[in-house]
């Protein structure tokens, strides 16, 4: 199935770098009309240009989608300028792992998660709500996450904030079956996305890779060195090791590039080769 993306009006967050921006130019390239959404408008305003430059439609929206006045008028944008929104993805996110005992360094950056994983999600769920039952179809994708799926030392904040995405989707997806379709994303490891960044202790990570830690470690650093064997960098290998962002920016253009009445309801994406336990 393809062909079905040109023309649909498209908002996304976190639209600035990340899954954000490759879903964006991947979706302009066929034919959406995208609305950009991030905190750092400068960041989303030179995605939406680079795709406008290459001939594609987008525009540029400053959000903090833990405000939903502020989702609502990103919406508003998207309505404004193409008149529908066929498409909501809400992708802003950040990951802090950290274990209980790091409470005193993470509690802020686990309240700011609550805010943007939860909140941000459920705000763009809610602004995008009344126009797609009004028009009688839409669709969410949520992105979420492999934490989701229960629970790991080192995530609780984490990934329950990805448990909750899972579990907004599917009571939206229950609820408005036949006008609003429902995607949830759940990625594993994408070292290069800009997440790492948001974690505030590396060793939390143990909780999802376990026994393979000191090889992840191994092949994180050899990654960062460039030794890392190229072979096991190439998605044709079946030792294929790490995920780039664009192959789950691939499994979102693929979930909307459906007819309205086919639903990509959920997605696991893995390299072959990775190192993951969930």
């Amino acid at each position: 199935m393809s062909g079905h993306i040109a023309g649909k009006s498209i908002v996304i967050t976190g639209a600035g770098g990340g899954f954000g921006s490759l879903v964006a130019k991947k979706a302009a390239a066929l034919g959406a009309r995208v609305t950009l959404g991030d905190i750092d408008l400068a960041a989303a305003q030179g995605v939406a240009d680079s795709i406008n430059a290459a001939g594609g439609k987008a525009q540029a929206v400053a959000v903090d989608v833990r405000d939903l006045g502020q989702v609502k008028a990103l919406v508003a944008a998207a309505l404004d300028a193409f008149g529908r929104v066929d498409v909501m993805i809400n992708n802003a996110g950040i990951m802090p792992l950290a274990f209980f005992s790091d409470h005193e360094a993470a509690y802020p950056a686990w309240e700011r998660c609550i805010d943007i994983n939860i909140k941000g999600v459920l705000n763009g769920m809610v602004a995008a709500y009344d126009q797609m039952i009004a028009a009688g179809r839409g669709q969410i994708v949520n992105i979420s996450s492999i934490y989701g799926n229960f629970p790991v030392i080192g995530a609780a904040v984490y990934g329950a904030s990805k448990s909750a995405v899972n579990f907004l989707s599917e009571s939206l997806r229950v609820e408005s079956r036949g006008k609003i379709k429902v995607t949830t994303i759940k990625p594993t490891g994408v070292p290069t996305t800009g997440l790492s960044g948001t974690v505030v202790n590396q060793a939390a990570g143990i909780g999802i890779v376990a026994h393979n830690m000191p090889d992840f470690m191994e092949m994180v650093g050899e990654m960062a060195a460039g030794t890392f064997p190229p072979e096991r960098l190439d998605p044709e290998a079946m030792d294929f090791a790490s995920l780039a962002p664009e192959h789950i920016a691939d499994a979102v253009i693929h979930a909307i590039d459906q007819p309205w009445g086919v639903s990509i309801a959920e997605v696991t994406v893995r390299a072959a080769g990775d190192h993951f336990v969930l």
